[in-house]
């Protein structure tokens, strides 16, 4: 038996031509506005709470590939008991009933081929046909009749010539040069056919029960492969194509429209017409059928986003390793030597420079003094294009503990040297090169270009090697090893007072530099003011510089040579002693983003007659501190990690002594002692300016520059000291430490604090050196160098480069830390307080009860005296009233 379904019922109004209304009733059901529904089927919509019951949930128990699922008879018998009318199967609940078998089935019907996402098979005839489809023979006829395609080989339309290649592939062929071994393995006669019994035993039990055949190498069968040819021939597809455009003549076109707006009566006409009614009747159906899918089934979902998200699972866990993308090292240069600094090319993709030193004692340098002579330290260019050769080498006086890129010109770089020197390079000439062009005039400037080929060849293919062309004088320079350098922002100098000035040339052209020689010092790399020529004179003594060069090095900063002073010079004293900090590390506070004020005497800027693009720093003179107007909102503040695991928090402005009227530095303003070794690393957050973050000793620690009572966050001690750290780019609430056994700590702060959220080893050597970049969105690496001489571009996964969370978190994050060391701070000094009033008082009562004897004596007789003249006074006053004591009412004396 059948469902029934109502008949369909026209019920418009006839129009002009007795033509009748189109579009269904909205009281119809599905079934009636698809006419092609079998009688047999009924299509239906399954919510999702009846999908879960009966295991049918759509795209996961049932597909589009298996859309088959076979309901019992009595669970939808049951379904329909307990939820009655709200039950899905209600509608067919008679055919339900009346059904002879015991499972019916229930079709997926993705393409809503009926309407619905379901429908309901009513027979058993209808679930015979569907589930065993009749096989239609016609289709097989015209394959047989259809002729068989023979594969045939091409014919060449040139005939083959010999050049010598079947030779090679002869001798390359494997021939048998003798014959073949044959073994034969029988049995004896009386064996054969004979029944076999297994049994289990030790094979330990007896000699023969194994034999082990370990491998072992046999010299005589050693061979090393020498040499090996090989050939290969290739031929190049042809294809022809042809095709053919038309080409159309341009025309002016043009359109106005104007917005159409209606009256209120036309907006009652549209309203009641019948044009409308009608078509929304015919659109009801397809708009309910559309709300239900949207409640099935959410469009808006991405589904590319979440199959990205789903890559990056990988056996059931989030990727979080940091993959080696590439690794360099050379031989001759960086072998048995450390990486004391990485910087990466802040224009050209792919190339980072390091700083090789030699791992040596100060009396091994002594002692091998002439074999460093021979051999100088080097930085070296290394490129992702080639991971075997430096494309760069520049030479240094001394062993170079770490040098920076200059922000407005990428093409100078200084560093910072062993003996206590300021090094200046200009690798312009060689900008190309590490662009990865190579210079195309070296055949047509050779007068012999047949003698001399192969030697330009060999020179063109020699890694360049460029000297400095500027060094600081070593007695007025640091008299400690450099270990940090840092230009100054573009947007502002300082003056021989230290104050915060404009910059007139929009360039970068002071450095800062420390040295645990107790100071920190600030250099300018413009010429100064005293030499004063003009312009063609200084053009004229450049060149002929240039021609008295005899090995090419740039005479960009010749004037600086031998003969460079620091501007000013910062100390740092000890704020609670004698003695000064001996400064390590330093970071000042990014002021990039400061406004800077506009005053009339920018015209007086002189820019100099350079190239667009070029700056020419010999033109470039020191301005009179007069002339520049002071920046007030910049801020002098700035934090130095010492070799004494203090960070300090000083300003490098000079102040004028009373009696000597000699600029002398400040006292910090703070001091704090929280590394047990000395600090490496003071880096501030990319995203937060006051977020500081120091590696020192055996833990790290995280500031807040506004709230210096001591650090927001401090880690426990490790069992192994850290050696470097450094913030993420992509995530704020990220950072990675490098530590001395050669692994890489993977902190986020969101996610723990107590301890790293992944560990992972990089090298058997430590760490000395990391250094984040970002090439692309996809790309983001991690530059890590170890104590082998050896640099590890290490590729981040999505999930560490993924910020898990906003700025504003992690921001909420910081805050609350700062609130929690406010209130700590607030409670030890109450209970300072405390316990201050309380040693008080015990002090106050130890006192009162070491009363001298004497005193409690002579208090004791004179209340005996008191109670005398009482006894006095008050016989007197009786005998005044009259009133005799007797003597058994006498008082008595007797106490």
């Amino acid at each position: 038996m059948v469902a029934q379904r109502p008949k369909s019922t026209s019920s418009g109004k006839s129009s002009k031509g007795g033509e009748k209304a189109k579009g269904p009733d909205p009281s119809l059901s599905h079934t009636d506005v698809l006419p092609d529904v079998p009688e047999d089927i009924f299509p239906m919509v399954l919510t999702s709470a009846t999908q879960e019951l009966f295991e049918c949930r759509a795209d996961e128990d049932v597909t589009q590939n298996n859309p088959y699922k076979l309901l019992k008879k009595d669970d939808i018998l049951h379904d329909m008991k307990a939820r009655a009318a709200v039950s899905d199967f209600h509608p067919v609940k008679q055919t339900v009933l009346n059904y002879p078998g015991e499972e019916l089935l229930l079709v997926f019907d993705r393409d809503f081929k009926y309407g619905q996402s379901f429908y309901l098979v009513l027979t058993e005839e209808a679930k015979q046909r569907i589930l065993q489809p009749p096989v239609s023979t016609d289709e097989e006829e015209p394959e047989e009749e259809s002729e068989q395609y023979v594969c045939r080989t091409p014919e060449p339309q040139q005939p083959w010539v010999s050049l010598g290649s079947e030779l090679e592939i002869e001798e390359e062929s494997v021939k048998d040069t003798r014959e073949r071994l044959k073994y034969l393995v029988s049995r004896v006669r009386k064996k054969f056919g004979a029944p076999v019994n297994f049994t289990d035993r030790n094979a330990l039990e007896s000699k023969e029960g194994y034999i082990e055949c370990t491998s072992y190498q046999d010299r005589n069968f050693r061979l090393i492969q020498m040499e090996r040819n090989s050939a290969t021939q290739a031929v190049l597809n042809l294809k022809s194509s042809a095709t053919q455009t038309q080409r159309t003549f341009p025309r002016n076109m043009y359109t106005q429209y104007k917005p159409r707006e209606l009256t209120e009566e036309e907006k009652e006409n549209y309203m009641s017409s019948e044009n409308l009614k009608n078509f929304a009747s015919s659109a009801f159906s397809r708009f309910e059928i559309a709300i239900q899918q949207n409640k099935i089934m959410d469009v808006f979902f991405d589904d590319w986003q979440a199959l990205s998200e789903g890559d990056i699972a990988f056996g059931g866990k989030a990727d979080t390793y940091l993959k080696e993308y590439q690794s360099f090292t050379d031989l001759q240069f960086s072998k048995d030597k450390s990486i004391s600094c990485i910087k990466w090319h802040p224009t050209i993709s792919g190339v980072i420079a390091v700083s090789v030193t030699e791992k040596m004692s100060f009396e091994e340098r002594i002692n091998g003094s002439t074999k460093l002579l021979l051999n100088p330290p080097l930085i070296l260019f290394w490129s992702f294009s080639d991971p075997i050769n430096p494309q760069l080498r520049l030479e240094c006086p001394d062993d170079v503990l770490s040098f920076d890129f200059c922000p407005s010109d990428p093409n100078i770089i200084i560093g910072g040297c062993m003996n206590g020197q300021i090094v200046l390079w200009d690798v312009t000439a060689h900008a190309q090169r590490l662009h990865g062009k190579r210079s195309g005039e070296r055949r047509t400037t050779s007068a012999y270009p047949g003698s001399f080929m192969a030697f330009e060849e060999d020179k063109e293919n020699e890694i360049p090697v460029l000297l400095y062309c500027a060094v600081s004088s070593i007695e007025n320079g640091h008299k400690a090893p450099v270990t940090d350098v840092q230009w100054l922002p573009e947007n502002f100098e300082i003056s021989i007072t230290g104050v915060p000035v404009e910059n007139q040339n929009q360039i970068c052209v002071q450095v800062v530099t420390c040295a645990p020689d107790c100071c920190v010092m600030f250099w300018d790399i413009r010429a100064p003011r005293p030499a004063a020529h003009s312009q063609a004179e200084r053009k004229q003594k450049m060149e002929e510089k240039q021609l008295e060069n005899p090995r090419g090095i740039p005479n960009t900063f010749k004037y600086l040579d031998l003969s460079w002073k620091p501007l000013i010079k910062v100390m740092l004293p000890k704020t609670d002693a004698s003695g000064e900090y001996s400064p390590l590390k330093f970071s000042l506070r990014d002021n990039i983003h400061c406004s800077r004020p506009r005053s009339g005497k920018d015209k007086s800027v002189k820019t100099t007659d350079r190239p667009e693009g070029k700056v020419e720093y010999a033109l470039l003179r020191v301005p009179s501190e007069k002339q520049l107007k002071p920046l007030e909102d910049i801020s002098t503040m700035f934090c130095v990690g010492t070799e004494d695991g203090e960070l300090v928090y000083t300003s490098w402005k000079l102040g004028k002594d009373d009696d000597s009227g000699r600029l002398l530095s400040g006292k910090p303003s703070r001091c704090f002692i929280v590394h047990d070794s000395l600090v490496n690393t003071v880096k501030r957050s990319p995203f937060f300016k006051d977020i500081i973050l120091t590696v020192g000793g055996w833990n790290f620690a995280v500031w807040k520059e506004s709230v210096m009572n001591g650090p927001i966050i401090l880690s426990p001690c490790s069992q192994k000291r850290c050696m470097v750290g450094c913030w993420s780019l992509s995530n704020p609430g990220m950072f990675f430490i490098g530590k001395e056994d050669g692994n890489i700590e993977v902190w986020d702060l969101l996610e723990k604090t107590h301890e790293p959220s992944h560990i992972q080893n990089i090298s058997t050597a430590s760490i000395t050196c990391m250094k984040p970049w970002i090439i692309s969105s996809k790309q983001h690496f991690l530059a890590v160098s170890d104590d082998f001489g050896t640099l590890h571009i290490l590729q981040i996964p999505w999930t560490l480069r993924n910020p898990s969370s906003s700025e504003s978190s992690v921001n909420k994050y910081f805050e609350k830390e700062v609130t929690r060391l406010m209130f700590f701070d607030k409670r030890k000094e109450t209970m300072a307080k405390q316990k201050t009033a309380t040693e008080a008082e015990e002090q106050k009562k130890k006192t009162e009860l070491l009363v001298p004897e004497k005193l409690s004596e002579k208090t004791e007789e004179e209340s005996l005296a008191e109670y005398e003249s009482y006894l006095t006074l008050e016989k007197d006053i009786l005998k005044e009233m009259g009133v005799s004591l007797q003597e058994e009412d006498k008082p008595s004396n007797e106490v």
